[in-house]
């Protein structure tokens, strides 16, 4: 071949919906497909969700998992694109993170992350067995290598690929979100660019899961070293790129660069997508916030709206004998701008109920910060109790 469109397919899944896995990648294929290309490949660990940690660990789920990757090995039996498809693989006993190459019916090839980090967010290494050195997959006459993710922060995978005649690279990766964290990764690929002399295309996972968020922003390098093309941050995506061959090697044709988030639109976007993340793929229909008229609970709020839509975020203001009058008009003010609901739950009647609880031990003490705590608390119920009762998730507050 003289010429491969590699769909990059930044996409958004949902860890132990091995179903809806599948489906996203279904999806994506068919609108590669329509986009031209040849091959399509995913982020890490897609028909698992990363971080899947101690589910991998389940036979049943291991088996779900490869049973998926044989129902999009009998997708492209249809002549459309192949597919480089990342998922748990168990082989000789043992567990891996894997990409397994699909092309006309057949898996034509398998490779095994080899740098298994256990930092930070990560624990790979406690739940799957390090790959042995790989050599690139051959996908149309096409020398391939495919590091996964960890495999690229340090040279030794990408120099094996490298003399063993790999030609292009392809990296699915499973990178969280941190401020600044895109030039680090092009920097990283670029360093890997220089050593192998290769075209690299970097394919990184989207969506929030618990804690963690990842940001897509999926880039490709040409062998000089310039960026080819990048995918936007924060939102699913499919897109083609073509890769050429030029004289000896292999250059990627310059696609759309999706413009570089300004640094608080980029904290912005990932507080959204982490909030709508975390309440749809957890199921609840909504979410309740306690509105003071403070800055903090306004800045969730507006989150929380712009996350989720205003129609399925509660607000609720809860005085006390020590609020202001401008918190609750500040606070009415806010609900009404965004446009939420907004409910007033009086909290003195619990504050009241605790200080006769507690008068025979505390006495004639002055009241002082124990009051201002038993005020926080009694918010707190509250609530927990609206949530509890309506179904929506509360969202806490306390910093912004």
């Amino acid at each position: 071949m003289d010429s491969l469109k590699v769909a990059l397919a930044q996409l958004n899944p949902k860890v132990g919906d091995i179903v809806g896995n599948l489906a996203k990648v279904r999806a994506a294929r068919a609108e590669a497909k329509e986009q031209g290309a040849d091959l399509v490949i995913t982020p890490e660990l897609v028909i698992a969700g990363y971080f899947p940690e101690d589910l991998v660990l389940k036979p049943a789920f291991q088996r779900q998992c490869m049973e998926a990757v044989e129902a999009l090995r009998a997708d492209t039996k249809d002549g459309g694109p192949g597919l480089f498809v990342t998922s748990p693989w168990v082989e000789d006993g043992k567990l891996y993170n894997a990409i397994v190459a699909l092309d006309k019916g057949e898996i034509i090839g398998k490779r095994f992350k080899v740098d298994l980090p256990s930092y930070g967010v990560f624990d790979d290494k406690r739940v799957f067995a390090p790959g042995p050195m790989p050599g690139p997959l051959v996908f149309n006459g096409v020398r391939i290598g495919v590091p996964i993710c960890e495999d690229v922060w340090t040279p030794d995978v990408v120099e094996c690929i490298s003399e063993t005649g790999g030609e292009i690279l392809l990296v699915p990766n499973g990178s969280p979100y941190e401020v600044g964290k895109t030039d680090i990764r092009v920097q990283l690929g670029v360093k890997r660019v220089i050593e192998s002399g290769l075209p690299l295309a970097y394919v990184n996972q989207v969506g929030g899961q618990d804690e963690v968020i990842y940001d897509g922003g999926s880039f490709v390098l040409g062998a000089d070293r310039l960026l080819k093309a990048k995918l936007a941050s924060f939102r699913e995506q499919v897109a083609t790129v073509e890769f050429r061959r030029n004289g000896g090697g292999w250059e990627c044709q310059p696609g759309p660069i999706a413009p570089e988030l300004e640094q608080n639109d980029s904290i912005y976007q990932a507080m959204m997508l982490g909030l709508r993340d975390y309440v749809n793929k957890t199921g609840f229909p909504s979410v309740i916030i306690g509105l003071s008229g403070g800055v903090d609970s306004a800045l969730t709020a507006a989150v929380a709206a712009d996350a989720l839509g205003p129609e399925r975020v509660h607000t609720i203001m809860m005085p006390s004998p020590y609020t202001s009058r401008e918190s609750l008009e500040d606070a009415k003010a806010c609900a009404e701008a965004i446009g939420v609901k907004y409910d007033i739950v009086g909290i003195e009647p619990a504050m009241e109920a605790f200080r006769a609880m507690l008068m025979p031990l505390f006495g004639n003490r002055r009241e002082d910060v124990t009051e201002e705590n038993i005020q926080s608390r009694a918010r707190g119920v509250t609530l927990m109790a609206a949530s509890n009762k309506l179904g929506g998730m509360v969202l806490t507050t306390g910093n912004k």
